[in-house]
């Protein structure tokens, strides 16, 4: 069997710094390109720190930074995915955060288009890659995602769907203040945004596995010396060869089925395994920590 090694703390850090930095600048990119431009209203604490910041200029004439707003808005949330989701996952959407409200304040407004609907796609485009590099470094843009990573975290199930719901009732305030149609277009830069972080993020994407083995003990030795999932087997007997054989049952998550796989191909060559999607999963299943 081949020997699967794992990157070292040190190489996993600077790959998380480099993630960050670059989901921050796609992130401010995307609020200086596309959302001042169509003066659109993004997801989350950036679309209410946006609202904050339009309405105070209208009502007060008092032009308050975007991100003073941003950065006092994600306190109590830091807060709470510190104590619940991880440290080292707090400290870098700390610094995703501060370097979303840096390059907001030193990138230039830039128009590349007065094409509204582009605008909406594209602007949605680079926010849920901005979005989807974060997660994938181990941090988050803060704000609405610390509570869908929490509500995540808590449930074994995806709830980007849910912020896409509260997100609507923000726009819902935008387009009673503002304008229909910039809120109309903000829910298409948002759903684009949505879909794009759902697609690329696999962390709380769940998968079964059933692997049909004649050595068992082997495969599921094999198995645990990677992963801490449980495995349960179940014997039973083939329709046409009549012979015993066991099926080894397992849930995992998706990014870690090719691991299971390859370990399984080669302890049995034979062996035959079965993949499907799960949607929930209830009672002790071990998650990778974050940190």
């Amino acid at each position: 069997m081949k020997n699967v090694t794992y990157p070292s703390p040190k190489r996993n850090h600077l790959k998380s710094l480099a993630l960050v930095t670059l989901s921050a600048l796609l992130g401010a990119m995307a609020i200086k390109i596309f959302i001042e431009n169509g003066n659109l209203f993004p997801g989350g604490f950036a679309g209410i720190s946006v609202l904050i910041q339009r309405l105070s200029l209208r009502y007060f004439n008092i032009s308050i930074p975007f991100g003073v707003l941003y950065l006092s808005l994600n306190i109590y949330p830091t807060f709470l995915v510190y104590h619940f989701v991880g440290k080292w996952f707090t400290r870098y959407s700390i610094m995703q955060i501060a370097l979303v409200s840096l390059f907001v304040e030193i990138i230039p407004k830039i128009a590349i288009t007065d094409d509204i609907l582009l605008i909406a796609v594209f602007g949605g485009i680079f926010s849920g890659v901005a979005a989807s590099l974060s997660l994938m470094a181990n941090a988050s843009g803060g704000g609405s995602d610390f509570i869908a990573l929490f509500i995540s975290h808590k449930t074994n199930t995806q709830s980007w769907n849910y912020i896409l719901a509260g997100n609507a009732v923000i726009l819902s305030i935008a387009g009673v203040l503002f304008s229909w149609e910039v809120a109309l277009y903000s829910i298409i830069f948002q759903y684009v945004s949505t879909v794009i972080v759902s697609n690329l993020y696999q962390r709380y994407k769940l998968m079964s596995i059933r692997m049909f083995t004649n050595d068992p003990d082997a495969l599921t030795e094999a198995i645990l010396s990677k992963t801490r999932h449980g495995i349960t087997k179940i014997w039973g007997e083939g329709g046409y060869s009549k012979k015993e054989v066991c099926m080894l049952y397992m849930v995992v998550n998706s990014y870690e089925v090719n691991q299971v796989v390859e370990i399984a191909q080669n302890v049995d060559p034979k062996v035959f395994i079965d993949i499907s999607k799960t949607d929930k999963v209830i009672g002790n299943y071990y998650r990778i920590p974050l940190d």
